[in-house]
């Protein structure tokens, strides 16, 4: 199992956690990723990680498709990939409706549909075989739709690059995982217990099966948050915060992504209750309702030696494949120290 870091978000004021992100370099660790919402955008950070480092691998986590046309994302991770030797990973994601509709002024629309088609054209760019023609559902290259002058003519790649770019999806329905499994090389879930795999496991078998691939060709990555702290009470507040976020506040009833798959892990009755909570305004109530299970499930919370103890349960998935990357997310140096020296 190999072992990476999120940078995240990065801050309103346009800082990363480089400090950590070279010492993950020095530590060995194989990958950092960052993200973007409606702040700071994934590839200008990725690019910058990649310009102050040397081996550690980069990858976004996610670049929201909405964000770009899929040639657009196609040459950005082209060229990242070749002016880094190699480095650059490419994570995509359809996001949400609440930024796509809010913060991009597109339709949601179809998700899934649009993550294959987008794959697909992508896959065709940097295979340079031909000129790029599609004609989907979502996306017409050349475009021939309301408005088009006509003149749009195939066109073949300038480029000449790596035409077995890696490329991730985040996924958090069953449906989104099978597609994932079908059409990428790993998926990002958004949480995930080590010891039950039955959460993901059927989807991505599905979803190979439609391609004809096998596991080992496949990868799960999921971000783990992590707090090293002697005091477990403290070492779980940022976790049980972040949760009731998502579960609570990422939707409205019935269009909740997060509260579907907590449900989906056994937590039913606490995910509605932490919804109830955080839709009326009790944000403080909604995460004191997260279960301390939920949180040791899915994140490594308190002092050294219990982090130890739990990562025994993370070796075994990546043992067995069901794991292929950890991505640590909000720990320190010292924590990434302590993960280093267990893992790597």
């Amino acid at each position: 199992m190999k072992l990476g870091f999120v940078a995240g978000y990065g801050t309103a004021q346009a800082q990363l956690p480089m400090e950590q992100v070279l010492e993950a370099e020095r530590l060995g660790f194989h990958s950092v990723w960052t993200s973007e919402a409606y702040g700071m955008d994934a590839v200008s950070t990725a690019s910058w990680i990649l310009a102050r480092t040397s081996r550690i691998h980069v990858g976004t986590a996610i670049m929201q498709m909405p964000a770009r046309t899929p040639t657009c994302a196609a040459m950005t991770a082209m060229t990242l990939n070749t002016l880094s030797g190699g480095r650059f990973i490419l994570g995509l994601g359809p996001s949400g409706p609440r930024v796509v509709e809010g913060w991009y002024g597109v339709p949601y629309g179809r998700p899934l549909a649009r993550t294959r088609e987008y794959i697909d054209i992508v896959r065709q760019v940097a295979a340079r075989t031909g000129p790029l023609v599609h004609q989907g559902r979502e996306y017409r290259i050349p475009y021939d739709g309301p408005g088009a002058s006509g003149l749009g003519t195939p066109m073949k790649g300038i480029l000449h690059a790596d035409p077995t770019l890696r490329i991730f999806t985040a996924a958090v329905t069953p449906k989104g995982i099978a597609c994932a499994a079908e059409v990428a090389d790993g998926v990002f879930p958004v949480w995930l217990s080590p010891e039950h795999p039955e959460i993901i496991e059927p989807y991505v078998a599905e979803g190979l099966a439609l391609s004809g691939r096998t596991r080992a060709s496949f990868e799960v990555a999921p971000a783990v948050p992590v707090s090293l702290d002697d005091d477990l009470e403290r070492a779980r507040a940022p976790v049980r915060e972040n949760l009731a976020l998502y579960i609570g506040g990422m939707g409205p009833k019935g269009r909740n992504f997060y509260f579907d798959y907590v449900t989906r892990m056994g937590y039913a009755d606490a995910a509605l209750r932490i919804q109830d909570l955080y839709l009326a305004g009790k944000r403080a109530a909604a995460a004191a309702a997260v279960p301390d299970a939920l949180i040791d499930q899915v994140a490594l919370v308190g002092p050294a030696a219990r982090i130890r103890e739990r990562l025994g349960a993370w070796k075994e998935a990546g043992r067995s494949g069901r794991v292929g990357s950890m991505l640590a997310s909000g720990c320190s140096i010292e924590a990434m120290r302590l993960l280093a020296t267990e893992l790597l």
